[in-house]
């Protein structure tokens, strides 16, 4: 059974911080390519960020770029994103997907993932 674990969300001032982790299990993660997509409150799920398996495509939407890095480690199973000077509108709740990719260089921006963790909330505060 495949399983995506979202973890280090939470409560920050705007400015601040925070690293997001997903670590998946049931899968053979080193042949995913992974995504961030984000959710607020009466909005459309987003597209955050993507990266290839092997790591060395990435791309982000225009409201991550310079502020948001993507980055994961195969050996652990994990995706992980830093999200640094953080904004009110940054606030979501952020789910991790996970889509087979048959390129090393195949990254999506589309919803069309294969699997979703359950998500992890952050809130940005004025």
């Amino acid at each position: 059974q495949v399983q995506l674990v979202e973890s280090g969300g939470g409560l920050v001032q705007a400015g601040g911080s925070l690293r997001l982790s997903c670590a998946a299990s049931g899968l053979t993660f080193s042949i995913y390519s992974m995504g961030w997509f984000r959710q607020a409150p009466g909005k459309e799920r987003e597209f955050v960020a993507t990266i290839s398996r092997g790591g060395a495509n990435t791309k982000y939407a225009d409201s991550a770029k310079g502020r948001f890095t993507i980055s994961r480690d195969n050996s652990k199973n994990t995706v992980y994103l830093q999200m640094n000077s953080l904004k009110p509108e940054d606030t979501a709740v952020y789910y991790c997907a996970a889509e087979r990719a048959y390129a090393n260089s195949y990254i999506s921006t589309s919803k069309e993932y294969d699997y979703w963790g359950q998500g992890t909330q952050v809130t940005v505060s004025a």
